[in-house]
Formats: structure tokens, sequence, C-alpha cells
């Protein structure tokens, strides 16, 4: 069968016992594989405050990713936007295209990646349905003429026309991303409750009548979480890294990736992690196969992209290598 395009989100995890620096290099490596296998984008997602995560600069870890690549799709899963004064958005996402070329994606959420209290700090703005639309509008400008409605000019933005999806896990998120006229990327690999939901209402709201629509027909990636090992049995074990992840999100106790176990308590921490797990695609090469050719049947997902933790990064490494492989 004709396969959909495979894509992989970073979010740049550090290992217990590892730090920054090697997270950093461990990343890299996923990056020079992922070109070297054929996957089509690699995006990073922006998180802060996170003992998991080292992945806040978002725009400084695409920038190097192009730097070190020539054919890779690379970009952001997502940038929160009301984080960000918009200008500095498009000027950053301008620049990188006028560097590395017509490679660059933006990704955008109106989550704040982050706790309330580091919110704050990065003095974010309105997050509303409408506020979120409108910084949109005015990023499209910037991309396409370089100026906003209201007269302001982002010089080296102008002209790059940087693709811009819509990022979201719930009905709402769609609908924004339908009437905008834009891709959308569903979030299914933490929040996978509304996927169908939010599909649908993407797909039946979806208009070319809005001025940032960039396309006729929707498109829909769909995020799932993917450990492909030798045997179902490795790949379910190297997998409790992530549960144990998931487990630490659903109770607060958020602490660096932590090694593999064979077995785990089954109380409500972990029933919460099954729930935000459940799009998930775990096994040796032909179990996944099976799994991801189901979700894309069940989805009609236009592309996947893919988000594997391991403690090890050369589990990671083989475990992208053996995806890319089966796909093929």
């Amino acid at each position: 069968m004709t396969r959909v395009p495979l894509s992989l989100l970073d979010l740049v995890p550090v290992s217990d016992g590892s730090d920054v620096r090697a997270a950093l290099a461990a990343t890299y490596a996923a990056v020079t594989l992922a070109e070297e296998c054929g996957y089509h984008r690699y995006w990073f997602a922006e998180h802060h405050n996170s003992p998991t995560f080292a992945s806040s600069a978002t725009s400084l870890l695409i920038a190097h990713a192009l730097a070190t690549t020539s054919t890779l799709r690379v970009g952001s899963g997502g940038v929160m936007l009301p984080n960000h004064a918009p200008l500095t958005i498009a000027e950053q996402y301008g620049t990188l295209v006028q560097l590395h070329g017509d490679r660059v994606d933006l990704g955008l959420g109106r989550a704040p990646g982050t706790d309330p209290m580091t919110a704050r700090m990065l003095r974010r703005g309105a997050s509303d349905a409408q506020s979120f639309a409108d910084q949109i509008y005015e990023l499209q400008s910037w991309f396409g003429s370089g100026d906003s409605p209201r007269g302001v000019s982002a010089i080296a933005a102008g002209g790059t026309e940087v693709p811009i999806w819509v990022l979201g896990s719930t009905t709402n998120g769609a609908s924004i991303a339908g009437q905008l006229g834009l891709p959308f990327a569903v979030a299914s690999h933490f929040a996978p409750a509304e996927l169908y939901e939010a599909l649908s209402v993407y797909r039946n709201s979806f208009s070319t009548d809005s001025p940032t629509a960039r396309r006729e027909t929707p498109y829909a990636m769909v995020g799932v979480s993917v450990l492909v090992a030798d045997t179902d049995e490795e790949a379910e074990y190297q997998y409790s890294t992530h549960v144990q992840m998931s487990i630490g999100n659903a109770t607060g106790d958020r602490r660096p990736l932590q090694p593999p176990r064979v077995e785990l308590p089954h109380d409500a921490g972990w029933r919460a992690a099954q729930d935000m797990l459940a799009c998930r695609a775990v096994g040796s090469p032909a179990t996944v196969r099976r799994q991801l050719d189901e979700l894309v049947a069940a989805t009609e997902a236009d592309e996947l992209i893919v988000v594997t933790y391991a403690h090890d990064p050369q589990v990671r490494l083989r475990s992208l290598r053996l995806l890319a492989e089966l796909w093929a």
C-alpha cells in the first residue's frame, strides 16, 4: 500500500544521569539520521521550566538543524504563539528562510507549554481563539508582502511565505485550523481523547475563503508515540520509559527520562498514562507497521508525526532507523 509521509517531533529529552549538552548531542544525531533515512520533517516543540525537556529555545534548535542538513524540512511543532510577540516570530522564521531556503515550517499552538508562573515570566499574552487567529493573520501578512495590517514592516520575513500550521488536540484548535484554511497537526501522541472528533471538525469546517488560506483541501497530520525494537517484548520494555514520563506528567512528578522497568504499578497514575498514550505503536517492525497502517486507515491522516522517548539515546536511534525501514 502507499504510505503517508512520516515526520519526527523532538522535545530534546534529558535522560536521568545525563545533562542538557548530551541531550542536544543526541537530538542532532537523530536529525542526521532523519535526513539519511528519508523522514519528511523534523519539528521541535516549545517547552519551558521542565526537568524533562531542553527545547525552550525553539528557533535556535531549528537553525542548527537546518545548518547541519540539506534536504530535511525543519520547523516548530510548535511555537506557543501567545508566549511571543508575533513580529519577533516573523523576523526569526523569515531569517531562517533567508539563510536556509524553503525548508522551514512554522507550527503554532495556543497552550503555554509550561506552568502558570513561568507563563507569566514569559509575558504571555491573550490566547483566546480570536486573538490567536488575528496573530496568524498578522504573521501571514509579514511573510507575504512584509507589511502587517498596521503598517509595520518585517524586512527579513517579506516574501518568504513560511508555511503556517495550526497545532491542537481539541475541536477548538481543529475549528481554528479549518476556518483559517491551514494544515492541522493533532497532538494525539499525548492527548488523544478528541482525535477523531477534532479531525471531523477540521475537515468539515475547512474554508478557502479566509485570507490566511494557503491550501485548496484539508491536510491533517496525526501525532503518534512510537517505539520499534527487534521484538514486541523489548519494545514494551523500552517504552516503559515513556510510560513513566507520562505518569509523572499526570501526577505532577516530572523528572528526567527514567531507565526502563520490567513492571510498573497499575495505580491511578498508570491508568491516566494509558489514556494519554492511547495513540501509540510499540513493538517489532511487523507489529508497528500493522498498528500504523490501522491508524492511518482509521484517521485518514495525510501524514504521521512520531515522537520517541528512550533513556538510552542509542535505543531511540535504533527505533527511528527500524521505523524508516518498515515504512519505506
